[in-house]
């Protein structure tokens, strides 16, 4: 076949670039919509944010002067009046400093700061935490202790995890150790003793059998605490089994005793160290707020988590001035205009997916888990007439405040069960109802996972045992054998 040219008409479809910023922007979470708006501030000078205090003209204020030389003349006049205070202020702390001490600079760092810049992130100034190590570090310096048992006691507190255990072997440790010293086992045996005689009780444990019983070995001695060591040291493997049968007949104790030493070790700690760790706290800003307005609940915006973009005003009339001549500013001016339309579109989405699950999940709202229906990404998709990719990117990593809490739009969403009736009940109702059971089961006689869902199938709710243990376990609920009290 020879080569030829032939004419061919195909549709297909293209994703613009506005297009793809809109989808893009979609499925970006508050604060990475936040970061992304800032990169576009930097990058495009046509683009700048909504003040909410932006310059609005007085009455008998000279309209002729610009703005920026009122704000040049109002500087200088501070700068002035600045001036001349100091003078003052300098005059005055020489007569009253008879000592001679210089007490300007006292202070004078952080006030400058907070003076110069009122939008201060006051999480600087928050108190550092003391780490595990460092509140070791305090109690070992003042201790009676040589120079060399102090630093044997450094280096076995260098070897703990962030929970204040020792995994590693002695044995393992002395080999770390420089051979000149000439340190024997017994010398780093003794200093790890004086590690677990410091605060907070079970530091330095090697095992959670160690820790519980180096806390127990700090109280004072009591029936009660000598019971509880006794488990702890010969019977722990009981315990965890809830054997209590046995446990009373190894100890020659009654229900009452073993039911107090039970619970005082349930009040140990298994991880000491783990309050001293340092840890971040992220809070989360909720896209769009529910409230009950008139006997409808109603979804709004968030106006907290909504950047104020506009165009800036200077650049764009320099820019129609100058028609023609604008370069790469045109091509700015239109970045910067889908940008506000997207995010502005991006609200709007949200808002709407957010009403149409309001209102599928009302009942949610008035009586809480157990009232929670099956809901599907495809029927939200089908009510609003939006792509079901549409909804899943909307409904992920966005929160919604409501008066029982804040949650992600993706909680309103789950699988369903067959009841008798013909219905289907939501995962997240059937939760709530294994959550009820348990909490309302006699702790002598737990409901085991058959059951808990006979119990189910008494209401109708058709569920399988091992979708029982499923969700169970979802919840980090024991299993029977571990619920079970004296």
């Amino acid at each position: 076949m020879k080569p030829s040219l032939q004419l061919k008409l195909s549709q297909h479809l293209t994703l613009t670039p506005q297009l793809q910023q809109s989808i893009k922007l979609l499925q970006l979470s508050t604060l990475e919509l936040n970061q992304e708006i800032e990169r576009f501030l930097l990058e495009n000078p046509m683009l700048e944010r909504e003040e909410i205090d932006d310059f609005v003209p007085q009455p008998g204020l000279a309209t002729s002067t610009p703005p920026a030389e009122r704000e040049r003349e109002r500087e200088r006049e501070t700068s002035a009046e600045a001036a001349s205070d100091g003078e003052a202020g300098k005059a005055n702390d020489r007569e009253d400093n008879e000592e001679g001490i210089d007490w300007s600079n006292v202070g004078s760092g952080a006030q400058a700061k907070r003076d110069d810049d009122d939008d201060t992130d006051f999480q600087e100034f928050q108190a550092a935490e003391l780490s595990l190590r460092d509140h070791l570090d305090e109690q070992v310096a003042l201790s009676p202790l040589s120079d060399r048992d102090r630093a044997l006691v450094r280096f076995i507190i260098e070897a703990l995890d962030d929970d204040g255990y020792l995994h590693q072997p002695l044995e393992e440790l002395l080999e770390l150790l420089p051979p000149e010293l000439d340190i024997d086992l017994d010398e780093l045996s003794i200093a790890l003793r004086h590690v677990q005689h410091l605060d907070p009780a079970g530091i330095g444990a090697r095992s959670p059998q160690e820790c519980l019983s180096l806390q127990l070995r700090a109280m004072p001695e009591t029936p009660t605490q000598m019971l509880a060591l006794e488990i702890v040291d010969q019977h722990l493997e009981l315990l965890a089994e809830r054997n209590f049968a046995r446990l009373k007949k190894h100890t020659g104790c009654d229900d009452d005793q073993l039911r107090a030493a039970h619970a005082l070790i349930c009040s140990l700690d298994p991880h000491p160290g783990s309050r001293h760790s340092v840890s971040e706290t992220r809070y989360v800003l909720p896209d769009v707020i529910v409230r009950k307005i008139r006997g409808r609940w109603t979804v709004s915006l968030n106006q907290d988590a909504m950047p104020r973009l506009r165009v800036n005003r200077l650049y764009a009339s320099l820019l129609q001035q100058n028609r023609g001549q604008g370069g790469g500013l045109t091509g700015q001016l239109q970045e910067a205009r889908w940008l506000i339309k997207n995010v502005q579109q991006r609200f709007d989405t949200i808002l709407r997916v957010s009403q149409a699950i309001v209102d599928q999940q009302r009942q949610f709202f008035d009586h809480g888990d157990v009232a929670m229906r099956p809901l599907t990404l495809r029927e939200i998709a089908d009510q609003l007439e939006l792509h079901e990719s549409t909804v899943s990117r909307v409904t992920t990593q966005k929160y919604m405040a409501t008066p029982r809490g804040v949650f992600e739009l993706k909680y309103f969403f789950g699988s369903h069960v067959s009841t008798d009736t013909g219905g289907a009940a939501s995962s997240t109702a059937i939760r709530a109802l294994i959550r009820q059971l348990v909490d309302a089961e006699d702790s002598k006689k737990p409901l085991s996972d058959a059951r808990i869902a006979e119990v189910l199938g008494q209401q109708g709710i058709v569920v399988a045992r091992r979708t029982i243990a499923k969700y169970r376990e979802s919840l980090n609920i024991p299993p029977v054998s571990l619920r079970k009290s004296i």
